[in-house]
């Protein structure tokens, strides 16, 4: 058992009272999407099984990046934790910057906001295909550092199991300094919501003053509308794990030139060749421009 799987199933019980309390609420309500609910256990049951085979080869390549290090930030140092989770929530922060602004890695992390619910199942989406894809290089600098492979490991999965708490609506806003410091369920519904003016927006796991520092924070000011902007329409869980990749080899095998090609796997999402692109920062661009004509009308 790997050392994610550990602290998974340390805190299980916990995890598993506050999802089965949230989903029991959710049916009293009516709110509950059962469909929905079992396309995410199919996407889970995928994500264990892949994780599993290739584990091995992340943690290999890990250590042996680590016997080049530059220093040495064994466990044993008090500080070299305190460097670490720095370290862990600056490099998700990248990671998950570039899975929203390059196609190739968008293909994967589609997965986890494809669901239009929001809660803490929506967290449990895991996309199959990131590691595969290298998601794992964006931490490879740790170990060269000097933080060991093990302690890379134990930090990403106490980031995950506090950014599972963050998928719920049942948490409205947190005491002012927390909202200002760290990432809260509030700010994780503007990164989760389909709204123009939210998309790309607040990419921290544990702490937000990486978006405030980088320009990428947004206050929730109303409502989200959760999911895609173009929903994938399926509880299929393959369909969804794979849904992205079919129409980004479909667009690439559609284009005849080769820069176009590349342009496709590297640029954001929503780009296509001359003026058909709908990319965030174009939809958002229109939006501004929208909002100044109808001010300019009635002014």
């Amino acid at each position: 058992m790997n050392l994610n799987h550990q602290i998974y199933w340390y805190l299980f019980p916990i995890l598993l009272t506050f999802l089965v309390k949230e989903i029991y609420q959710l049916g009293k309500e009516k709110k509950l999407n059962k469909k929905d609910l079992f396309c995410t256990i199919g996407i889970i049951v995928g994500a264990e099984l892949i994780y599993s085979l290739i584990y091995g080869a992340i943690l290999v390549s890990y250590f042996f990046v680590y016997q080049h290090r530059i220093f040495d930030l064994g466990p044993a140092k008090w500080y070299a934790w305190i460097i670490c989770f720095f370290a862990d929530d600056f490099s998700y922060y990248w990671y998950h910057f570039v899975n929203h602004k390059v196609r190739f890695f968008w293909a994967s992390h589609v997965v986890h906001h494809s669901s239009e619910d929001f809660n803490l199942s929506t967290g449990l989406r895991i996309p199959w295909t990131s590691n595969v894809t290298g998601a794992f290089l964006f931490w490879i600098w740790m170990p060269l550092l000097g933080i060991h492979p093990l302690m890379v490991i134990f930090m990403k999965g106490l980031s995950a199991l506090y950014q599972f708490c963050l998928h719920t609506e049942s948490i409205k806003r947190l005491p002012h300094w927390i909202e200002a410091i760290f990432v809260t369920p509030s700010h994780h519904r503007v990164h989760h919501a389909s709204d123009v003016d939210y998309l790309d927006k607040n990419f921290g796991g544990n702490l937000i003053i990486w978006d405030k520092i980088f320009g990428t924070f947004y206050k929730e000011d109303h409502r989200p509308k959760y999911g895609l902007t173009e929903n994938i329409k399926s509880y299929n869980p393959v369909t969804v794990a794979t849904a992205e990749w079919k129409k980004l080899f479909k667009d690439i095998k559609s284009s005849n030139r080769l820069k176009n090609r590349v342009l496709l796997l590297f640029n954001p999402p929503g780009w296509k060749p001359g003026d058909r692109s709908k990319t965030a920062r174009q939809l958002q661009l229109e939006m501004k421009k929208l909002n100044k004509q109808k001010l300019f009308r009635y002014s």
